[in-house]
């Protein structure tokens, strides 16, 4: 999702995003999908699997642990990684031109004990992690699925935000981005109304200006160019 509008989606027919593949992979980042992502791979989950302690899937004790649904190309996610040394990143990503980008940060960076990859669709994963049991969410710059009839599979919906709800902590805080405005509006019109989400905005400044801990990324650099303006929302999970 983040930086390509690449990543999971959904839908109730089964349909969980646009594409596996793009262009071939270099023969670096090829390399990589065999090397070290067993490393660092996550298996999809199958139903009736739980994942009890997440923080045990690093390769090192871990303060907290933050989740990424569709993190696209990876920048975002590798960033956070590099910034948060004392937390654990899952990120879920089916497209494997973002697998392989990702993975080329980890190995430049060394983050092979703070990063752990679900190749694939992030909904079997939410549902084998236990209640109450991740810091922080991120879905960015998800596919904005413009058609009407294809709304269903826009990853932040009834669906989803009820999978969010459960696994993350109280005081938990969920961050959505999108330069599409008819996305955000969806966003926002199901974020708001669920009982176990609470908008933090208190001003226009809160969802147009990104936070200092929010890095940006080449998808969101790539929107300004066009004309096209981001929109940074942040969600608190309420206390049970």
């Amino acid at each position: 999702m983040t930086d390509d509008h690449s990543g999971s989606a959904t839908s109730s027919s089964g349909r969980l995003y646009g594409r596996r593949k793009g262009r071939p992979l270099r023969k670096y980042k090829s390399s990589l999908i065999d090397t070290l992502l067993p490393s660092i791979a996550l298996p999809v989950p199958g139903p009736g699997d739980r994942i009890d302690q997440p923080a045990a899937l690093f390769g090192r004790p871990v303060r907290d642990v933050w989740l990424e649904v569709g993190f696209g190309s990876g920048h975002h996610l590798a960033w956070q990684a590099e910034h948060n040394p004392d937390i654990g990143l899952i990120g879920a990503e089916p497209f494997v031109n973002g697998v392989a980008g990702l993975l080329a940060m980890v190995e430049k960076a060394g983050l092979q004990d703070t990063v752990r990859v679900l190749p694939d669709d992030a909904r079997p994963l939410l549902d084998a992690l236990p209640d109450a049991s991740i810091g922080r969410a991120f879905v960015l710059f998800a596919d904005p699925w413009p058609k009407k009839r294809h709304w269903e599979r826009r990853f932040i919906g009834p669906e989803n935000l009820p999978r969010l709800a459960r696994v993350l902590k109280d005081g938990a805080e969920l961050r959505l981005a999108s330069d599409d405005m008819g996305l955000v509006r969806w966003m926002l019109e199901h974020t708001v109304k669920d009982p176990n989400f609470e908008w933090t905005a208190r001003g226009p400044s809160d969802w147009r200006v990104r936070p200092s801990d929010w890095p940006p990324t080449r998808y969101e650099e790539k929107a300004i160019a066009a004309g096209r303006k981001p929109v940074f929302l942040r969600f608190v999970r309420k206390a049970r």
